[in-house]
Protein backbone atom coordinates (compact mmCIF):
# COMPACT_ATOMS: atom_id res chain seq x y z
CA UNK A 1 0.00 0.00 0.00
CA UNK A 2 2.97 2.34 -0.43
CA UNK A 3 2.16 5.17 -2.82
CA UNK A 4 5.66 5.32 -4.27
CA UNK A 5 5.46 1.65 -5.29
CA UNK A 6 2.27 2.22 -7.32
CA UNK A 7 1.74 3.47 -10.87
CA UNK A 8 -0.50 6.40 -11.75
CA UNK A 9 -3.23 4.06 -13.08
CA UNK A 10 -3.05 2.25 -9.72
CA UNK A 11 -3.75 5.55 -7.96
CA UNK A 12 -6.69 6.32 -10.24
CA UNK A 13 -8.14 2.89 -9.46
CA UNK A 14 -7.59 3.41 -5.70
CA UNK A 15 -9.39 6.77 -5.79
CA UNK A 16 -12.55 5.10 -7.09
CA UNK A 17 -12.71 3.29 -3.73
CA UNK A 18 -11.13 5.67 -1.22
CA UNK A 19 -10.05 9.31 -0.95
CA UNK A 20 -7.93 8.70 2.16
CA UNK A 21 -4.16 8.60 2.47
CA UNK A 22 -1.85 8.07 5.44
CA UNK A 23 0.95 10.64 5.79
CA UNK A 24 3.87 9.55 8.01
CA UNK A 25 5.99 12.41 9.36
CA UNK A 26 9.01 12.32 11.65
CA UNK A 27 12.39 13.91 12.16
CA UNK A 28 16.10 13.36 11.60
CA UNK A 29 17.77 14.14 14.91
CA UNK A 30 20.00 12.70 17.61
CA UNK A 31 18.48 10.18 19.99
CA UNK A 32 21.19 9.77 22.59
CA UNK A 33 24.25 7.50 22.45
CA UNK A 34 22.40 4.37 21.29
CA UNK A 35 19.33 5.73 19.49
CA UNK A 36 19.27 6.04 15.72
CA UNK A 37 19.24 9.53 14.22
CA UNK A 38 16.26 8.53 12.08
CA UNK A 39 14.24 7.21 15.05
CA UNK A 40 11.24 9.53 14.69
CA UNK A 41 10.89 8.96 10.95
CA UNK A 42 11.51 5.20 11.27
CA UNK A 43 8.81 4.82 13.93
CA UNK A 44 6.22 6.92 12.09
CA UNK A 45 6.86 5.11 8.82
CA UNK A 46 6.66 1.63 10.35
CA UNK A 47 3.41 2.35 12.18
CA UNK A 48 1.97 4.00 9.07
CA UNK A 49 2.80 0.94 6.95
CA UNK A 50 1.19 -1.31 9.53
CA UNK A 51 -1.96 0.81 9.66
CA UNK A 52 -2.09 1.00 5.86
CA UNK A 53 -1.90 -2.79 5.58
CA UNK A 54 -4.53 -3.26 8.28
CA UNK A 55 -7.03 -0.82 6.76
CA UNK A 56 -6.18 -1.14 3.06
CA UNK A 57 -5.10 2.50 2.78
CA UNK A 58 -2.35 4.07 0.74
CA UNK A 59 0.68 5.39 2.62
CA UNK A 60 2.47 8.44 1.23
CA UNK A 61 6.27 8.83 1.31
CA UNK A 62 7.52 9.76 4.78
CA UNK A 63 8.32 13.39 5.54
CA UNK A 64 11.57 12.46 7.29
CA UNK A 65 13.04 15.86 8.21
CA UNK A 66 11.05 17.92 10.67
CA UNK A 67 11.32 20.74 13.18
CA UNK A 68 14.45 19.82 15.17
CA UNK A 69 16.49 23.00 15.52
CA UNK A 70 17.04 22.28 19.22
CA UNK A 71 19.07 19.17 18.31
CA UNK A 72 21.47 20.86 15.91
CA UNK A 73 24.36 20.92 18.41
CA UNK A 74 24.57 17.12 17.89
CA UNK A 75 26.24 15.81 14.74
CA UNK A 76 23.95 14.39 12.07
CA UNK A 77 20.79 16.20 13.12
CA UNK A 78 18.92 17.99 10.32
CA UNK A 79 16.14 20.52 10.77
CA UNK A 80 13.69 22.53 8.73
CA UNK A 81 12.53 25.94 9.85
CA UNK A 82 8.90 25.93 11.01
CA UNK A 83 7.93 28.00 7.96
CA UNK A 84 9.70 25.51 5.66
CA UNK A 85 7.98 22.51 7.24
CA UNK A 86 4.61 24.24 6.91
CA UNK A 87 5.33 24.72 3.20
CA UNK A 88 6.44 21.09 2.78
CA UNK A 89 3.26 19.78 4.43
CA UNK A 90 1.10 22.17 2.42
CA UNK A 91 2.67 21.20 -0.89
CA UNK A 92 2.40 17.47 -0.14
CA UNK A 93 -1.27 17.77 0.80
CA UNK A 94 -2.28 20.05 -2.06
CA UNK A 95 -0.40 17.92 -4.62
CA UNK A 96 -2.42 14.87 -3.57
CA UNK A 97 -5.64 16.87 -3.24
CA UNK A 98 -5.32 17.86 -6.89
CA UNK A 99 -5.75 14.20 -7.82
CA UNK A 100 -8.80 13.68 -5.61
CA UNK A 101 -7.51 12.79 -2.15
CA UNK A 102 -9.61 14.43 0.57
CA UNK A 103 -8.79 12.68 3.87
CA UNK A 104 -5.22 13.09 5.16
CA UNK A 105 -4.28 11.12 8.27
CA UNK A 106 -0.86 12.19 9.58
CA UNK A 107 1.01 9.72 11.79
CA UNK A 108 3.66 11.69 13.65
CA UNK A 109 6.84 10.44 15.31
CA UNK A 110 8.27 13.67 16.77
CA UNK A 111 6.81 15.85 19.51
CA UNK A 112 8.65 18.89 18.19
CA UNK A 113 6.57 18.70 14.99
CA UNK A 114 3.18 19.04 16.66
CA UNK A 115 2.86 22.84 16.75
CA UNK A 116 4.13 23.19 13.18
CA UNK A 117 1.87 20.46 11.79
CA UNK A 118 -1.11 22.10 13.50
CA UNK A 119 -0.13 25.45 12.00
CA UNK A 120 0.20 23.83 8.57
CA UNK A 121 -3.31 22.43 8.89
CA UNK A 122 -4.61 25.92 9.70
CA UNK A 123 -2.84 27.35 6.66
CA UNK A 124 -4.30 24.65 4.39
CA UNK A 125 -7.81 25.08 5.76
CA UNK A 126 -7.53 28.86 5.38
CA UNK A 127 -6.32 28.55 1.79
CA UNK A 128 -9.06 26.14 0.77
CA UNK A 129 -11.75 28.04 2.71
CA UNK A 130 -10.97 31.37 1.07
CA UNK A 131 -10.80 29.79 -2.35
CA UNK A 132 -13.96 27.67 -2.37
CA UNK A 133 -17.44 28.95 -3.23
CA UNK A 134 -20.61 27.94 -1.45
CA UNK A 135 -20.75 24.57 0.28
CA UNK A 136 -18.13 22.76 -1.80
CA UNK A 137 -16.48 20.09 0.34
CA UNK A 138 -12.95 20.77 1.58
CA UNK A 139 -10.11 18.66 2.93
CA UNK A 140 -10.01 16.72 6.18
CA UNK A 141 -6.73 16.64 8.11
CA UNK A 142 -5.96 14.64 11.25
CA UNK A 143 -2.80 14.42 13.36
CA UNK A 144 -2.07 11.36 15.48
CA UNK A 145 1.11 10.78 17.48
CA UNK A 146 1.89 7.05 17.42
CA UNK A 147 2.98 6.98 21.07
CA UNK A 148 -0.48 8.18 22.15
CA UNK A 149 -2.19 4.99 20.97
CA UNK A 150 -4.10 3.59 23.96
CA UNK A 151 -1.93 0.51 24.42
CA UNK A 152 1.45 2.24 24.22
CA UNK A 153 1.44 4.18 27.50
CA UNK A 154 0.45 1.21 29.68
CA UNK A 155 3.07 -0.95 27.97
CA UNK A 156 5.74 1.69 28.60
CA UNK A 157 4.81 1.85 32.29
CA UNK A 158 4.95 -1.95 32.48
CA UNK A 159 8.33 -2.34 30.79
CA UNK A 160 10.11 0.90 31.73
CA UNK A 161 8.57 2.28 34.95
CA UNK A 162 10.00 5.66 35.83
CA UNK A 163 12.64 5.68 33.08
CA UNK A 164 10.68 6.43 29.89
CA UNK A 165 11.64 10.10 30.02
CA UNK A 166 10.94 12.65 27.30
CA UNK A 167 13.56 12.14 24.59
CA UNK A 168 15.55 9.12 23.40
CA UNK A 169 13.02 6.99 25.24
CA UNK A 170 13.44 3.23 25.64
CA UNK A 171 10.10 2.67 23.90
CA UNK A 172 11.01 4.48 20.67
CA UNK A 173 14.54 3.07 20.66
CA UNK A 174 13.08 -0.42 21.14
CA UNK A 175 10.70 0.12 18.23
CA UNK A 176 13.53 1.11 15.89
CA UNK A 177 15.51 -1.99 16.92
CA UNK A 178 12.54 -4.20 16.10
CA UNK A 179 12.43 -2.63 12.63
CA UNK A 180 16.21 -2.54 12.11
CA UNK A 181 17.75 -5.21 14.36
CA UNK A 182 21.02 -4.91 12.49
CA UNK A 183 21.37 -1.34 13.81
CA UNK A 184 20.72 -2.12 17.50
CA UNK A 185 23.32 -0.74 19.92
CA UNK A 186 22.77 -2.24 23.39
CA UNK A 187 24.84 -0.45 26.03
CA UNK A 188 24.88 0.59 29.67
CA UNK A 189 24.49 4.32 30.09
CA UNK A 190 26.06 6.56 32.70
CA UNK A 191 24.08 7.90 34.44
CA UNK A 192 21.39 5.28 33.74
CA UNK A 193 18.62 7.90 33.91
CA UNK A 194 19.36 11.19 32.16
CA UNK A 195 18.54 14.55 33.77
CA UNK A 196 15.20 16.23 33.05
CA UNK A 197 14.23 19.84 32.49
CA UNK A 198 13.66 22.49 29.88
CA UNK A 199 15.90 24.19 27.34
CA UNK A 200 15.93 27.04 24.84
CA UNK A 201 18.15 26.76 21.76
CA UNK A 202 20.46 24.04 20.47
CA UNK A 203 23.48 25.12 22.51
CA UNK A 204 21.44 25.28 25.70
CA UNK A 205 20.10 21.79 25.00
CA UNK A 206 23.64 20.39 24.57
CA UNK A 207 24.82 22.05 27.82
CA UNK A 208 21.93 20.68 29.85
CA UNK A 209 21.76 17.22 28.27
CA UNK A 210 25.29 16.41 27.07
CA UNK A 211 24.52 12.93 25.72
CA UNK A 212 21.20 13.95 24.16
CA UNK A 213 18.79 12.09 26.45
CA UNK A 214 16.12 13.78 28.58
CA UNK A 215 14.94 11.85 31.65
CA UNK A 216 15.25 8.48 29.93
CA UNK A 217 17.19 5.23 30.08
CA UNK A 218 17.28 3.74 26.56
CA UNK A 219 19.89 1.31 27.85
CA UNK A 220 16.86 -0.84 28.73
CA UNK A 221 15.66 -0.95 25.11
CA UNK A 222 15.23 -4.32 23.42
CA UNK A 223 14.00 -5.73 20.13
CA UNK A 224 11.43 -7.84 21.97
CA UNK A 225 9.95 -4.76 23.63
CA UNK A 226 9.92 -3.00 20.25
CA UNK A 227 7.83 -5.74 18.71
CA UNK A 228 5.24 -5.27 21.46
CA UNK A 229 5.24 -1.49 20.98
CA UNK A 230 4.77 -1.95 17.25
CA UNK A 231 1.75 -4.20 17.71
CA UNK A 232 0.18 -1.86 20.28
CA UNK A 233 0.78 1.25 18.17
CA UNK A 234 -0.59 -0.24 14.94
CA UNK A 235 -3.67 -1.59 16.68
CA UNK A 236 -4.48 1.67 18.46
CA UNK A 237 -3.71 4.03 15.60
CA UNK A 238 -5.62 1.88 13.10
CA UNK A 239 -8.71 1.99 15.30
CA UNK A 240 -8.42 5.77 15.61
CA UNK A 241 -8.00 6.15 11.85
CA UNK A 242 -10.94 3.85 11.13
CA UNK A 243 -13.16 5.81 13.52
CA UNK A 244 -12.08 9.16 12.06
CA UNK A 245 -12.75 8.10 8.50
CA UNK A 246 -16.17 6.78 9.45
CA UNK A 247 -17.03 10.02 11.24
Amino acid sequence: MLLHLQTWPDIDAYLTKSQAVIMPIGSTEQHGPNGLIGTDAICAEAVAKGVGEKLGLLVAPTIAVGMAQHHLAFSGSISLRPSTLIAVIRDNVLSLARHGFRDFYFINGHGGNIATITAAFSEIHAETSFGKPGNESGLRLKLRNWWEAPGVGPLSRELFPGVEGHHATPSEVSLTWAIHPEAARPMKLDPPIAPSGGFSDAEDYRRRFPDGRIGSNPGLASREAGERFYAAAVEGVAEDCRSWLAG
